[in-house]
């Protein structure tokens, strides 16, 4: 499942990232439109990669309790990726923006995650600025629908992504399922320790 997570999130950063600079060269071409679609490209962008990380992070909590169960059905610890990977990636069960913990743990993951969040923020800045002079040609009530739905649509998508990841309510809801199913962690954010 994290393979696919990969796969996933590479291939909707590189459609986003084609989408945007074929934006931005239309624009220069003339095309002073184009530029105002590169924050909604960009926007789509960021809520499909955190969808994304979304499903990684479901992956990682049913692979480390399997992992328990499987290790305690053994007798030993032989089954270690979700070790691994709270170390390497990002620590299941913590404050996070998305994939990048709040409280420690920065990792080359979290790094990523950052790089592509900035790109992101960046052309989407960027298209409005580019833009803002067809922006300000316009009709008002193009201007007001435009900017209401860009900004309305950025508000919803940060407000539910400080619900779902930074309070943790999405690991929340796999850890009752988790712990129900297969008992209380005993020790780490991942129980697989």
């Amino acid at each position: 499942m994290t393979a696919m997570y990969h796969k996933r999130f590479f291939l909707d950063v590189n459609v986003t990232t084609v989408l945007v600079v074929a934006l931005l060269i239309v624009g220069w071409w003339g095309v002073g439109e184009a530029f105002l679609l590169v924050p909604v490209v960009a926007l789509m962008g960021a809520v499909a990669t955190a969808f994304d990380a979304s499903y990684l992070t479901f992956a990682r909590w049913y692979a480390a309790y399997l992992e328990r169960y499987l290790n305690e059905r053994l007798g030993e610890r032989v089954l270690v990726a979700a070790e691994l990977e709270d170390a390497y990636l990002f620590e299941l069960g913590t404050a996070k923006v998305v994939t990048v913990p709040l409280g420690g743990g920065f990792s080359w993951f979290s790094f990523m995650t950052l790089f592509y969040t900035i790109i992101g923020a960046a052309a989407y800045g960027f298209g409005i600025i580019l833009g803002w002079g067809v922006l300000a040609a316009a009709p008002m009530p193009i201007v007001v629908l435009y900017l209401t739905l860009l900004i309305g649509l950025t508000a919803v998508a940060l407000v539910t992504g400080i619900w779902w990841f930074v309070s943790g309510e999405g690991e929340r809801r796999l850890r009752r399922i988790l712990d129900d199913r297969f008992g209380e962690r005993t020790e780490g954010s991942s129980g697989a320790r």
